[in-house]
């Protein structure tokens, strides 16, 4: 499975190479083309008392959860009005139960607007837990989310950010069976 994700961290740098020329928009955001990317996310994810996945039950009132950390990178792929994609991520737990989390996920999308993204995600997720030790082993589940990127001019950022290839991400995502909630808030730099 490791090898699965390091493929697709590969493929990120590999395939986009083509992407230097691109066009950019009125606000200095770089339009759509053959698009690598990486970013930084923040947010959170809780579990339910009974996650599933052969994850242990949590005590009702002491379920599993945690703040994280994450960065992705990944590449799309134009397709008209359509995108798709793949993700790799690598997610560190700062508070909580959630030590480590890591996947790939799989996207297909539209654009909206000049620089925003609307997509869903599938792929699979391993997450492991500080509450279970240093050498506990980590937990893989499917995982699969909806979310949006959007440039600084379209939430109104535009005289506060004006990096070119800059969008602010906003995703929701859940595993298995609505197990878990996992909101995601953060910035992609798309080159």
């Amino acid at each position: 499975m490791k090898k699965l994700l390091s493929a697709a961290v590969a493929a990120a740098f590999v395939i986009p190479s083509v992407a230097a020329a691109q066009e950019t928009t009125s606000d200095g955001s770089r339009a759509f083309g053959i698009d690598p990317y990486v970013g930084v996310l923040g947010g959170y994810e809780g579990f339910e008392s009974a996650p599933g996945g052969g994850i242990p039950v949590s005590q009702p009132g002491n379920r599993l959860k945690g703040g994280l950390v994450e960065g992705v990178v990944g590449v799309n792929v134009p397709l008209n009005s359509f995108f798709v994609g793949v993700e790799g991520n690598a997610a560190k737990g700062f508070t909580g139960d959630i030590d480590w989390e890591y996947g790939v996920h799989g996207r297909v999308g539209a654009r909206a607007g000049e620089t925003g993204l609307i997509y869903v995600k599938a792929g699979y997720r391993w997450v492991n837990f500080d509450r279970y030790g240093n050498d506990s082993r980590d937990y893989g589940r499917i995982s699969y989310g909806i979310g949006g990127e959007f440039g600084p001019s379209a939430i109104g950022l535009d005289g506060l950010v004006k990096k070119e290839g800059i969008r602010i991400r906003a995703e929701i995502a859940t595993t298995g069976d609505f197990e878990t909630v996992r909101p995601m808030l953060g910035v992609i730099g798309h080159f």
